[in-house]
């Protein structure tokens, strides 16, 4: 179904969709294992209230073996025990980087990801947050 005045991006923007997928596998390629990848991603686009990448995120990480019981307490992470100190580490990276007017304390959150994190993850993680935010408002810019 096509929304009136909408863009058609991978026919107007061919070379930079391509760019931002090549951006896309050399993050992928810095080792964040596979199951955090998809719930940042995941993450990312519930804050955003990108269905169309919320569906593609849950349907990937379903894919890649993530349990349909962390998939459904992904939004409330917080009062959960299901995901790790890490997990939940960087998932508090990424609300922080994707909520940008509650202007939480960044060296703070640092801290934490330094305690589960090296300084290559960390900035992968923080690519990785940067590119969904990206790719959601591409597609949220349709809707």
């Amino acid at each position: 179904m096509t929304i009136a005045n909408t863009i058609n991006y991978p026919e107007q923007a061919a070379d930079i969709l391509g760019a931002l997928e090549s951006v896309e596998g050399i993050i992928g390629a810095r080792g964040i294992e596979i199951s955090l990848h998809h719930l940042i991603l995941l993450r990312a686009s519930q804050i955003n209230g990108c269905a169309y990448c919320v569906k593609m995120h849950t349907r990937d990480a379903r894919k890649d073996g993530e349990t349909d019981k962390r998939l459904d307490h992904l939004i409330v992470w917080k009062c959960v025990n299901d995901f790790t100190a890490r997990e939940k580490a960087a998932f508090a990276w990424t609300e922080a980087l994707t909520e940008l007017h509650k202007a939480p304390d960044l060296a703070s959150l640092r801290s934490e990801l330094k305690e589960h994190f090296s300084d290559n993850e960390i900035a992968s993680l923080t690519s990785i947050v940067a590119m969904i935010n990206l790719w959601n408002r591409i597609q949220i810019s349709n809707h």
